[in-house]
């Protein structure tokens, strides 16, 4: 702590009355007084500087610091803005693809209710078609048990009509009748001649015949005509009989 300097009390009459009258202005103690204010001053200015500098440097840090984290908030920022902008494409995206997997969805529901009312209707045709080939089946039957007796009755009858006609009569695979004759050749009256009549369709055909017949076309040409089965196998025995008087 600075002495302070106390000034005593001016005796002007005293002073006065001196010879030689002076008064003590105590110069040296004005002066050093006044170095230790000027000094106080200037420590005092100098804290203040240096206070101001301190707090303008932690002023400029501190903004400093500020602007870097906004930088960095606003990069941040920019990064969730694209990203926000990344997810709602996404979304978008997701949306119509979820809007075309609804619309499919409701085409297969539309198409199965479709093929459910088609089964149901085709269970109803098969059903019925059961029925008719049941009630067809049992028909088959006993048409089947009515010719099977009809041809044991007849059966020797047949036997007795082949062996005199010297003819036989079979069916072979589907819609195919073999005509077989003997005895039409008189060096050899085991030779056989046959054919077979395809009457797979209205139009009868001839597929083979043993041995071959010229005259073919034309014996199947009246059989299509007149539809007379027995007359076209009279018609073929004669020509084969033909055949086998030229020694064919």
């Amino acid at each position: 702590m600075s002495k302070v300097l106390r000034v005593p009390k001016l005796d002007l009459p005293t002073v006065l009355a001196q010879q030689n009258p002076q008064i003590d202005l105590r110069l040296e103690a004005y002066e050093v007084s006044t170095r230790n204010f000027l000094k106080a001053v200037s420590n005092y200015t100098q804290r203040a500087v240096t206070e101001i500098t301190n707090r303008k440097n932690a002023f400029a840090a501190e903004k400093k610091k500020i602007a870097e984290k906004t930088a960095q908030i606003e990069t941040e920022t920019n990064q969730c803005k694209l990203k926000e902008i990344e997810l709602i494409e996404v979304l978008d995206k997701e949306q119509a693809e979820k809007k075309e997997s609804e619309a499919s969805v409701a085409a297969f529901r539309r198409q199965l209710a479709s093929i459910k009312e088609k089964c149901a209707s085709l269970d109803v045709e098969i059903e019925q078609h059961r029925i008719v080939a049941a009630n067809l089946m049992r028909e088959r039957k006993r048409e089947e048990s009515i010719l099977g007796a009809h041809a044991s009755r007849v059966q020797p009858e047949l036997v007795v009509c082949e062996d005199r006609l010297k003819c036989a009569i079979e069916g072979i695979e589907r819609d195919k009748i073999l005509v077989r004759f003997t005895h039409l050749d008189p060096a050899d009256l085991q030779r056989e001649f046959s054919l077979v009549v395809d009457v797979s369709s209205r139009s009868y055909k001839v597929p083979t015949t043993t041995p071959f017949l010229p005259n073919l076309p034309i014996l199947l040409d009246e059989l299509n005509e007149s539809r007379d089965i027995y007359a076209f196998i009279r018609r073929v025995r004669e020509a084969f009989r033909e055949l086998a008087v030229q020694g064919r």
